[in-house]
Order: C-alpha cells, then structure tokens, then sequence
C-alpha cells in the first residue's frame, strides 16, 4: 500500500522544519513546499525570502526529503496586498496574515499540493485539527503562548479536513530541542516577526511608497489642536509611539498627570483630523461593544448565543463576551469587562474554551 504524501509548507523556520521531520518520522511520503509570496525588493536587507528558502532546503536536504520552489506573489498581490491597501486607505487596521491563510496558505498552496498529488497538507503553526460528530474542529495550540488559531479562524471545514499541524501538540521549547538533537540548521533561527512582506523595515516608511500623505490636525479629547499627522492611514487605535506630540504636557487638569502618554484613540476620515487622549486607561480606549462584518465560522454558520469569549488582537488572553448574529455574515459582541483600543479592521476571533469558532472584521466599537 502506497505510503500517504503530505506536503508540508516550508518556510525556513524551525516550526515547520520539526513538522516535516515528525511526519518523516511518522511514515509519510514528505514533500516540502517553500511559498515565495513578495518580490519587488528581493534585494532589500529587509527581504529575507532567499536567505529562508537557503535554510528550507538545508533542512530538507538533512531530512532527506524533495523540496519545490513555488512562486505566488502574484496572487498574494492581487488577493492580499491590495486589499491590505485598500483597508489602510480607508483609515483601518488590517490583518494581512489572516487573509494570507485563508487566500494563500490554505487556497493556492493547498491547489498546488493536490496538484503534486498530495493527499494532504501540513504547516508548522501552533494549532491542532479535531475531528468531531463528523466534522472538523480547529483548536488551540498546546502552547498557549505560542497559540496560532486566532490567524488560523477562516479556515473552513474543507479546508482543514486536509491539514495537519504537527507541532500543535508541542511546546516550543520542545520543537526547539527535537530541531537540535537531529541537528537541523535552523534550530537556533529566531522567529520571523512582523508582516512577511513588510519584514523588520520601519511600517510608516514601507506604508508611504503606496499610500499619499494627506496632513492634518491632531486634537486632543477636549478638541484643541496640539499637532499635525502626516495622513490617517499611518496611524493605528492604541498607538503610542510615533504620534508626533512627544514631550508635549497636559496643563491644568485637575486629577490628571502631566506626563501621561499620548495614545491615538480616534480617526476622523470626514474632517481629516487623529484624536489622541493622554492615559492608558481612558474612556475613549475602552469599549464594552463590537460589531464585526465579513464573518467566516469554521463549522459552516454561526454559533449559538451562549456565553463564550473573544479576541480582538492576537496577543490578548480570552475575553468574556455574549454573541449576537446579525444579517450578512455581521455579528455583534458584547464584552463583560471593557476592552482596549479595539481596533476597526482587526480580527475579532471567537472562542468556546479551546475550540476556535470563527470570527469577523470588526467594523466599529463603542
């Protein structure tokens, strides 16, 4: 009986080098698959793609396994970096690594797989695939501080009834420490953070090469203007660095302190103008309510109304919240404690316990 081929998605990094080498181990027929997915500054010192396809196929070598090359920035321009765009220009926060699984990852990767006539694939992410009651069931990683299911929620039943997650099951340490003890070469390599396309350059200047400025005042709660931004799209909710205003004091209110930080709270596109408050803790930061659009639930539809929790950031632990379908694919979330700078274009990500539901766009807050 012909041995099961799973291609594993191979990114150079530690994570999906173990889950090649444990299904290796497990007898499977390994191909891994390196997804080239930006290319207009391949020659860029932020551009990491060649030097992570070298360590791919380093390990692969050591595996003993076959690895391809596989070119999609095309699709991941048209599916991915133009939406990015149009969100930014439309004054939200996108998510691109959510839409590069649901559009990239687990669309033209799983074709292509089939294509080289896969019977599933594989992927280093910190999840864990359950089946249930005939259906598909996406939880949390082991590693809950590794946790991936929230970049993971538009995966559909489809889709993830072909996945495996190797190292779901695995803390990272442990990942780590298998990596060392065959001796892979990547076993040290630190972990990509940040925006694959976008890599550790500065956002503000990688944002400006595709976005005009367009300035503005900067007000504070009260409605007087403190400052100019340089254009709304380079601006998040929640942001306190790089405002413009540092060193700038708050003067004569009582109970308040003078050297509080500035945080963006809100962005008027109508009138063109930021508005920042001073403090952490203010009320324009706080939201006990979201309303989310362009929903995606990993069993087909919706879940029921019962009590069940949420995130609206990927590095936020779970948040108890009541659930409530609208019309169109829009939802509501209602929060039993306020959450921070909850952020228009963000991912709010359903939870029940370690299962990973689904989740929306979060359109507005209040």
């Amino acid at each position: 009986m012909a041995k099961e081929r799973i291609v594993v998605g191979m990114s150079g990094g530690v994570d999906s080098a173990v889950a090649a080498l444990l299904l290796k181990e497990q007898g499977y027929e390994v191909i891994g698959l390196f997804m080239k997915n930006w290319e207009d500054d391949d020659d860029d010192e932020y551009c990491s793609s060649r030097q992570d396809f070298l360590d791919a196929a380093s390990v692969a070598d050591v595996l003993g396994i076959e690895i391809e090359h596989v070119n999609f920035a095309a699709d991941y321009k048209d599916r991915v970096f133009a939406e990015f765009l149009r969100e930014y220009q439309a004054g939200r926060t996108p998510n691109p690594d959510v839409l590069c699984n649901a559009e990239i990852k687990f669309k033209a990767f799983l074709d292509h797989a089939f294509a080289l006539g896969a019977d599933r694939i594989a992927t280093g992410h910190y999840a864990r695939v359950r089946e249930r009651a005939s259906r598909v069931e996406l939880l949390k990683g082991l590693d809950h501080t590794k946790d991936q299911s929230y970049f993971l929620h538009r995966l559909n039943q489809a889709q993830l009834g072909k996945t495996l997650f190797p190292v779901g099951e695995l803390k990272k340490t442990e990942v780590r420490r298998i990596a060392a003890e065959i001796g892979l070469p990547n076993a040290k390599k630190k972990d990509s953070t940040g925006i694959c396309f976008i890599g550790e350059r500065p956002f503000r200047e990688f944002l400006a090469r595709y976005l005009a400025n367009a300035p503005g005042p900067i007000k504070d709660d009260r409605g007087r203007v403190i400052g100019e931004h340089v254009g709304l799209s380079f601006y998040t909710l929640g942001q306190r660095k790089g405002i413009g205003i540092g060193g700038l004091k708050e003067v004569g209110r009582k109970g308040g302190s003078d050297h509080d930080p500035w945080f963006v709270a809100r962005k008027d596109m109508a009138a063109n103008t930021l508005y920042v408050v001073q403090g952490h803790e203010h009320p324009w930061l706080q939201s006990m309510t979201l309303a989310a659009d362009d929903a995606s639930w990993v069993a087909g539809h919706a879940p029921d109304a019962a009590p069940l929790a949420a995130k609206t950031r990927y590095r936020q632990a779970d948040a108890a919240c009541r659930f409530g379908a609208a019309p169109d694919g829009a939802f509501e979330l209602r929060f039993e404690q306020a959450q921070w700078a909850v952020t228009p274009g963000q991912s709010a990500v359903v939870y029940d316990g370690e299962v990973c539901l689904g989740g929306g766009v979060i359109a507005s807050a209040e």
